[in-house]
Formats: structure tokens, sequence, C-alpha cells
């Protein structure tokens, strides 16, 4: 393996980060901001307003940069096509907190002067069906690269980038019924910006166990986002987690782990720990981590979900 002696990254410390965010606090209410909070119970106030606002502005400058290049193109081609949506990936762990930065944003972005459409898609959508990966020996794989449909998750991407497809239908996948959910799928219409979030946002095409052509999910993303803690705050808010869902999302009888409910919590925090062990820590070191530096951010966080230090590509 490569390894590289210098990383390009600038370190910023809580404060350092939150001075970034300039004087836009007037983009959302105060009740806005506690209705982004009623997202996940794990963000507090202060860090919308310390961590994300700073980020969704540094995002929107971004945004900014590249409609410019995308009228300069227009402008040498002498051409009246369409925006290109701008594609922002958010990766890492599974229990990091990616779907809270992904719909945290979703929610800020929107806000903008500008209130563009933000559409937010998981890649879990392209995960094979329960009965594909039961053929295949791969229950006990699912979140690795090969229980991805990654032909039609690049498929899909290509063809957002290509600003020709005014809408798209992609599958939907259930985690209480823990699988693809057949004949519903997923509306995508031509979004001015769209957050691609999931386990592999980052991966190459060399994760996958057969022959692709070498084109990456991240070759058409334009600003890349990985969600970081250490493994034993991953692994104990995956528990966590996983005890929250047994006394809420996983009670309802057409749950996939209802079975789970039944059981005591000491069974039920052995269960989620060697399901970690064996599924979701093996998968975090294996596949995922290795993807952290291919981000242009990465958003590190420490106890209670609470980001202690961003890093910035230069």
């Amino acid at each position: 393996m490569l390894h590289v002696s210098s990383i390009p990254f600038l370190t910023f410390n809580r404060k350092e980060w939150a001075s970034f965010r300039d004087d836009i606090n007037g983009i959302l209410s105060q009740k806005e901001i506690m209705n982004l909070r009623d997202i996940n119970n794990n963000i507090s106030i202060n860090e919308v307003i310390e961590i994300y606002l700073p980020l969704s502005r540094l995002l929107n400058l971004y945004i900014h940069s590249n409609m410019r290049r995308q009228n300069i193109l227009k402008q040498f081609l002498n051409s009246h096509e369409q925006r290109i949506p701008y594609v922002i990936g958010i990766a890492g762990s599974v229990s990091a907190g990616k779907s809270t930065t992904a719909r945290v944003l979703q929610t800020l972005l929107s806000r903008w002067p500008e209130h563009r459409a933000v559409e937010l898609v998981t890649t879990d959508g392209f995960l094979y069906s329960n009965k594909i990966l039961k053929k295949r020996n791969l229950m006990k794989k699912k979140g690795f690269p090969q229980s991805y449909d990654i032909v039609s998750l690049v498929n899909f991407i290509s063809k957002i980038k290509s600003g020709e497809v005014r809408s798209m239908t992609i599958p939907v996948y259930s985690h209480v019924k823990y699988d693809i959910i057949p004949n519903v799928q997923q509306i995508i219409h031509k979004p001015d910006i769209l957050i691609l979030e999931g386990l592999n946002v980052l991966q190459t095409n060399y994760d996958y166990n057969y022959n692709l052509p070498c084109v990456f999910v991240s070759d058409f993303v334009d600003f890349s986002i990985y969600v970081d803690a250490p493994e034993h705050l991953l692994q104990e808010w995956y528990i966590n987690r996983f005890l929250k869902f047994c006394c809420t999302t996983f009670s309802y009888p057409d749950s996939y782990f209802y079975r789970y409910t039944q059981l005591s919590k000491k069974k039920i925090i052995s269960i989620a720990s060697k399901s970690w062990a064996k599924i979701n820590g093996l998968n975090l070191q294996k596949n995922i981590l290795p993807t952290r530096e291919r981000a242009n951010l990465i958003l590190k966080k420490g106890i209670n979900h609470t980001v202690d230090n961003v890093q910035l590509r230069k």
C-alpha cells in the first residue's frame, strides 16, 4: 500500500471553525434551528450554529464558483444547456451520524437566498435485495462493497451529472424491513444540489470483486465529507442506537429485527456487540476508514457526537 507522508489538510479547532460562519446566522430562525435538533437528539443547537452553518457557507461559496465555471463553458461553447447539479458526498462509518449531517445540510443549503432545490439520496437504495444477498451468501456482508449494485449506482450518479435527465427513479431501502421495498421508488427531480450519503461514497471500484469500468462514484462528486470518530465511540453509538430502535422502530411486528425486542437488555447488547465486531467494525477497518483521506473535508467527532475539529483539504 502506498503511504503518503504529508496529507494536505488544514486543521481547525471548534472555535476557529465557528468563526467562519461570518454573518449568516440569519438564514435560519431559532425555531428552524430547534427543528433541526429534532432530526436527531444527538445534535445540539450549538452544533448547528458552530459547525454546520460555517460548512454550509463554505459549500455555498463552492457552489457559486461551480456555477460560474459552468457559465464560462456555456459561453465558450455558445450553448444554452441546463445547469449541472452540484453533488455533495457524505461518507463514514455506520452510526457516525452521516444521515444527520446530510439532513442538516439539506435544510441549510435550501435556506440560502438562492433557494436552491436540494435532493438527498442514500446509497442504501442500491443495496442488493435480501433475496439476492441470501443467494450469494452475503447477508452477513451487508454494507460491504460486494453487497451493492455498484453498476446501477454509478449509472445513476453519471446521469445526474450529465444534466440531461429531468427526473429519475431509484429503489428505496427500509431499515425497518432491512431490505429494498418492492415496487416503491424515490423520484429525483433534477435538483440544483444532490447530497449522496452512504458508506461507499468514497470507495473505488478496486474495492469490488468483479470487473468494472474504471469510473468511481467519487468521480461525479464535487465536494466530499467524511464523518469521523474513534472506533470505540462508533461501537458505543451503534449499540445505543440498536437499543433505542428495539424500543421504537424494531417494535413493529413486520420489522426484520422484531424478534430482538423480546429479549433482555443484556442479550440485546451482546447481539449488537457481536454484530459490530463481525460486520460493521470489520467493514469500517477494511473498506470505509481507508477512504477517509480521499475526502475534501473531515468532521472529527468526540463524545456526544460533538465535532471537535474540522480538517479541510487545501
